[in-house]
């Protein structure tokens, strides 16, 4: 009679079915993971009607602030779950920042909202088809190495300045426009403050925590800020904490308003707008939807340990799920949704499988009714995650080949660009038109491909977009 060996721990159906075990991970690790990436990126909840709640569209209506955050809540919990059980990958989705500010300050001023939002749904119905037909996976494949690690470097750089910017550790030079210096450290030079205090506690602890490899060190560090963060506003009443005060909720439930689902018209923006001009916003969006995607995909899953031989497991799965998160995003109402940066930060609490994603999903999802409790952590409790995290991708500098003068330019134009112009897309993009500049001047075209040479020349459009634009008009 055969006898079972001990020390073969059993595999439960959750850990055959996100192959956990595989991964080596274990079912704690994601859910801290995936708690952790919540934490990090829950500030969306509050920040995208913000944003989108800000701008008229062409009739002079605004949305209403509940309807977004309701249809940022659902559209995100959704798809998260949906990339966890379908891509099996440490991804989050929410609506993107930057591609949000198309959509509320370009877009729907020229257009009705119905028709903004149907824009945004043709972009996905766009980024799904280059997904089942393989073009945005082949694309991937096509770019060189040491672009994708400098992808890496940048967004790690991106992560970092990011997290420092919304401590208000960095601060824009009131006079930026007349000063040589953009950024400054803190108001004035000096770093002041009970905000500043608690961002630099958060901080200090996480790095100490991470260098001792202790579990749940980013989750530990966030929810000790955050007590710290509540105590110290309640004690002394403390003004600048930006978006989210740090104070218990008088209420823990809140109602949801769907009513922004399905309002969508998807040609009405080429009447409304002009041909051209909606032509030109579809296009801003693919390139952008696209590309920013496919930065913080490689570079996230290239954390987790899930790229061999420089291709990504599932890639197709994952592009995917990405472009029917746009599609999602026009259909609720919440502007196009993406993979998040923030992700990284449940990659460093351990996360490895689309597990932790379901348990980032489920939390959003949450926040449909429990919208209050998502405003109790502070940007500068969560911060210091995208601080840890971001110089932990920096390491991947080491793997890039400086010397080769092909490389060199190209590397440092997408490490540079991705944070210097607080967009994944331009980096990318400068990063490929240099690399085939490189190549074409040197007699080496062959080696570039035809693919290449394509994406650079849309990049060159996508770059002088308002050039073309006056000339077709």
């Amino acid at each position: 009679m055969t006898q079972l060996r001990n020390d073969i721990p059993a595999r439960t159906p959750l850990d055959r079915f996100f192959r956990v075990s595989e991964r080596g991970s274990t079912l704690g690790r994601e859910v801290r993971g995936g708690i952790t990436t919540f934490v990090a990126m829950s500030y969306i909840v509050l920040l995208n009607p913000l944003i989108l709640g800000a701008s008229a569209d062409i009739t002079g209506a605004k949305l209403s602030i509940e309807q977004v955050t309701t249809a940022t809540a659902l559209a995100a919990g959704v798809m998260t779950i949906l990339m966890g059980l379908v891509g099996n990958a440490p991804l989050a989705l929410a609506a993107g920042l930057g591609v949000n500010g198309v959509v509320a300050f370009q877009m729907a001023p020229t257009m009705t909202w119905a028709q903004a939002f149907g824009l945004v749904v043709l972009e996905g119905f766009c980024i799904v088809v280059m997904a089942v037909s393989g073009v945005r996976e082949r694309i991937i494949n096509a770019i060189p190495e040491p672009l994708k690690i400098a992808i890496t470097v940048g967004i790690g750089l991106y992560i970092a300045f990011v997290g420092l910017v919304s401590a208000g550790f960095v601060t824009r030079t009131p006079d930026a426009a007349h000063s040589t210096v953009p950024v400054r450290m803190g108001v004035d030079g000096h770093l002041v403050g009970w905000p500043i205090v608690v961002f630099a506690v958060g901080l200090l602890l996480m790095i100490v925590l991470v260098s001792r490899g202790v579990p749940g060190a980013v989750l530990i560090s966030i929810g000790t800020a955050t007590l710290l963060a509540v105590v110290v506003n309640a004690a002394f009443h403390v003004q600048g904490w930006g978006l989210v005060e740090p104070t218990l909720p008088d209420r823990v439930v809140a109602a949801p308003d769907f009513g922004l689902f399905g309002q969508v018209d998807l040609f009405g923006g080429f009447a409304s707008a002009g041909a051209i001009s909606a032509t030109v916003f579809l296009f801003t969006l693919v390139l952008s939807g696209f590309f920013d995607a496919m930065g913080t995909i490689t570079s996230v899953s290239d954390e987790a340990g899930l790229t061999k031989d420089g291709k990504v497991e599932g890639m197709g799965r994952i592009l995917l799920v990405d472009g029917a998160g746009a599609i999602a995003g026009g259909i609720t109402g919440s502007s196009p949704n993406t993979v998040f940066l923030e992700s990284a930060a449940g990659v460093g609490e351990g996360a490895r499988t689309g597990l932790a994603s379901v348990v980032t999903g489920a939390m959003l999802g949450a926040t449909l009714l429990f919208t209050p409790l998502a405003a109790v952590v502070p940007a500068q409790a969560a911060a210091p995650a995208l601080v840890v995290i971001g110089g932990l991708m920096m390491a991947q500098v080491r793997r890039i080949p400086w010397q080769d003068t092909d490389y060199t330019i190209p590397v440092f134009l997408t490490a540079a660009l991705i944070p210097f112009t607080y967009s994944i897309t331009n980096g990318i993009g400068a990063g490929l038109v240099s690399y085939v500049l490189i190549r074409v001047c040197k007699g080496r075209w062959r080696e570039v491909g035809g693919l290449m040479t394509v994406i650079a020349g849309l990049f060159v459009l996508y770059f002088g977009v308002e050039a073309v634009t006056a000339v077709l008009r």
